[in-house]
């Protein structure tokens, strides 16, 4: 990559935790894959209101979403019109008219999270039957844990690129088992071997884990999500994505793939912490299996849950340390 300009960027006030040594200017895309990730995608409530009225909370980052190859986002809620809620805090049921906007702008879903359970097996069956219905991908969940731990294989540019979810929050009763729907639980053991074996398969395969995990609250990475990241790679991982906390975290590199531990929420509302407002979308270049470059489009939540673009993209292929120690966040919904 031809670096044209090297500066110092950090977002202040916005992203302390992703403050970075930029790169401005991009060399031509070539035959590379772009890839584009966002965390947390809840539609009901605040957004789902927003839709049911004519809304389209995707809106303000349309050509961003249209210029990649592959969108993939977090699903934190369950897609359906049926099922019961559990007994939880927080449970979140959107209703399907939705999906035409998820296959509008996303080539797939994680389902690996702590919500897709919120109101019992049938809703979860019934968003699964919904989407296979429409072609709307999706994995880290399934009818039966061999469904849900599949990988989700997609190919562009002559590229095979390999989709894993995997969820580490409770309760676990939403869990798949081998008679019961549900989504994939973290399990190093399980999830190394799945890895290997993928790459043992298909050496040029792209291998991208994307993880439920981490902290609520938390703007810095754990030690139990740095291990586990590290392990993924040295399988043959080839990025990790993560989500879950509410907040964006640290970036970190092992081996030189990047590991992005929270890119926080996307679409989501009903938050006291103005840090769970504050959400970024992640777009990553791949020259084979190779990050050639990746950049941090940061993004505001209004209070109904919409995102809204707030700064031109930030490029980066190395982090720092923060500027500063940020506060620790208030509980988010769970």
């Amino acid at each position: 990559m031809q670096k044209l300009l090297v500066r110092v960027v950090c977002s202040v006030g916005l992203f302390p935790a992703l403050c970075t040594t930029a790169i401005a200017g991009d060399a031509p895309r070539g035959n590379n894959v772009r890839l584009v990730f966002v965390g947390d995608v809840m539609l009901a409530d605040g957004p789902g209101k927003f839709i049911a009225d004519g809304g389209d909370p995707f809106a303000e980052f349309a050509d961003l979403f249209d210029s990649a190859d592959l969108v993939v986002g977090n699903l934190e809620c369950v897609v359906a019109t049926g099922g019961t809620p559990e007994d939880k805090s927080w449970t979140f049921r959107a209703d399907p008219r939705v999906i035409p906007l998820l296959t509008r702008y996303f080539h797939a879903v994680s389902a690996a999270n702590n919500h897709s359970g919120d109101f019992g097996q049938a809703a979860l069956l019934e968003q699964f039957r919904l989407f296979d219905e429409v072609q709307m991908p999706y994995f880290g969940a399934g009818p039966n844990r061999e469904a849900a731990h599949r990988p989700l294989i997609v190919k562009r540019r002559g590229v095979r690129i390999a989709l894993l979810g995997y969820n580490d929050f409770p309760p676990r009763r939403f869990e798949a088992t081998d008679a019961r729907p549900g989504t994939a639980w973290i399990d190093r053991e399980v999830m190394t071997a799945a890895i290997a074996a993928l790459r043992r398969r298909e050496p040029s395969l792209i291998i991208i884990p994307f993880l439920h995990w981490g902290e609520e609250g938390e703007r810095h990475h754990s030690d139990e999500q740095e291990t586990l990241a590290k392990a993924l790679i040295d399988a043959g991982a080839d990025l990790i994505i993560g989500a879950h906390p509410h907040v964006v975290q640290d970036v970190g590199e092992y081996r030189g793939r990047p590991i992005f531990h929270s890119l926080g929420n996307f679409v989501f509302d009903n938050f006291d912490d103005p840090e769970c407002y504050k959400g970024c979308v992640l777009s990553v270049e791949m020259e084979g299996r190779t990050v050639a470059r990746w950049s941090i489009t940061p993004v505001q939540i209004d209070k109904q849950g919409i995102p809204h673009r707030v700064l031109r993209a930030q490029h980066s292929n190395k982090t720092t340390p923060p500027a500063s120690e940020p506060a620790r966040a208030s509980a988010p919904p769970q």
